[in-house]
């Protein structure tokens, strides 16, 4: 029998708690749950007002996983839901605006991917996004370097930077922007990209080709579009081990020397918050958005 939970008044079904969905370490689908529940309160934010795509992974990472950019089968008529636009059409997509939200969707067994604009304004960009992405050998060692001097860019045009890791090998770069459509922070942030590679041709890459990127870190400047999303703050990944697309401080990014440095899992989180509380709660004050150049 499926158990059902309230959470703020709503009724919510839970299902298979006890499922091993981390074999590397055991870590539950009742412990997933667990962990949305208790960092809602930073992880929200981050969710509201804007379309979530869902990288479902019922049966774990080593089972199928698939995106889900509709709202789902069965999606409870509490849940919210908005039209959005699409190059092929209007279609119709989740917002998670609250907890009983949160819990529903955690059931599915989700990553949750965002876009960089809020549903009540899809022509303006709000957040501009680098991915830094390692081709082996590189690691995140050096993405935080690259990350360095991609901050000192950001700053010289008036535009403050914020770090999390992506929850596998690499590190986001994240900043508010406004008075943007989506086309023109995309047109920056590869300038941007563009200006890394010429500043650190043995370190960075702006183009995609594989054959490029062995050593390097590939800045990628194109998950700006408007049709794209990025993993959302605090959202668990679907790897081997749970762990978590986690805000991190530049201090934390200027002293990284190995990999495991900068890895955090479900268990990290909630001391961190503790710590630091969301170190990527400025991106959420629209005062301190700035222009692009």
């Amino acid at each position: 029998m499926t158990p059902i939970t309230e959470v703020d008044g709503r009724r919510v079904a839970l299902s298979n708690l006890e499922k091993v969905l981390y074999p590397a370490t055991g870590f539950t689908k009742g412990e997933l749950l667990h962990y949305y529940a208790t960092t809602s309160g930073v992880l929200l934010p981050h969710l509201r007002d804007r379309p979530v795509s869902f990288l479902r992974y019922p049966d774990g990472p080593e089972g199928q996983v698939f995106f889900t950019k509709n709202v789902p089968p069965g999606t409870p008529e509490w849940v919210t839901t908005a039209e959005v636009p699409r190059s092929d059409g209007a279609a119709r997509m989740v917002l998670v605006q609250d907890l009983a939200s949160l819990i529903w969707a955690a059931n599915l067994v989700t990553e949750f991917h965002t876009h960089q604009w809020l549903v009540r304004t899809p022509d303006e960009a709000d957040r501009i996004v680098l991915d830094l992405d390692p081709g082996a050998p590189a690691t995140v060692v050096q993405c935080c370097e690259v990350a360095l001097w991609l901050r000192e860019r950001l700053a010289a045009d008036g535009i403050e930077a914020y770090a999390k890791t992506a929850g596998s090998k690499g590190l986001h770069l994240l900043a508010a922007v406004r008075g943007a459509s989506s086309e023109r922070v995309s047109e920056y942030a590869k300038e941007l990209a563009v200006a890394a590679e010429r500043a650190m041709p043995r370190l960075v890459v702006h183009r995609m080709t594989r054959s490029l990127r062995p050593g390097k870190v590939f800045v990628d400047w194109s998950q700006n579009a408007a049709r794209k999303t990025t993993a959302t703050p605090y959202t668990l990944r679907a790897r081997r081990e749970p762990t978590v697309s986690a805000p991190v401080t530049w201090q934390e990014v200027a002293e990284c020397r190995a990999a495991g440095q900068l890895a955090f899992r479900a268990g990290d989180i909630m001391p961190r918050v503790q710590d630091h509380g969301d170190l990527l709660a400025p991106l959420l004050d629209a005062e301190r958005a700035a222009a692009l150049p």
